[in-house]
């Protein structure tokens, strides 16, 4: 004979069973969307400048931000020059930095690079 009682328990276990089965994926799935969040907001924003003409003939200005990170500096330095050289290969020449500014040391703050570079021929 079917027994109701047991039956319904049974399946209240079953179910029990079920959703302690889905937990562990919910909660890897927060973890998981947290410790992207947490990562995207130490990488920051980074803005560059335009390139710029300088008093001096010849010698250009570029300057880079980033927040976020230990690393920012790093990162607004990278930015910098690589504008600086972009700017001379689109000219059919290469970069030389004379002159490098940095600013920013503290975590979460803005760390800034300001490159002055001359534009030379390719050889």
């Amino acid at each position: 004979m079917f027994n109701t009682v047991s039956d319904h328990r049974l399946d209240r276990e079953r179910a029990s069973v079920a959703q302690q089965r889905r937990r562990p994926l919910f909660s890897r799935g927060r973890s998981l969307i947290a410790a992207v969040s947490a990562c995207a907001s130490l990488v920051g924003c980074i803005s560059t400048t335009d390139v710029a003409a300088t008093d001096k003939p010849g010698i250009y200005t570029v300057a880079a931000s980033a927040t976020g990170g230990r690393m920012a500096w790093a990162r607004a330095h990278e930015h910098a020059v690589n504008e600086a050289r972009d700017y001379c290969e689109r000219r059919g020449m290469q970069s030389s930095v004379t002159t490098e500014t940095v600013s920013g040391v503290q975590m979460m703050s803005e760390h800034a690079s300001s490159v002055n570079f001359e534009c030379h021929p390719k050889f």
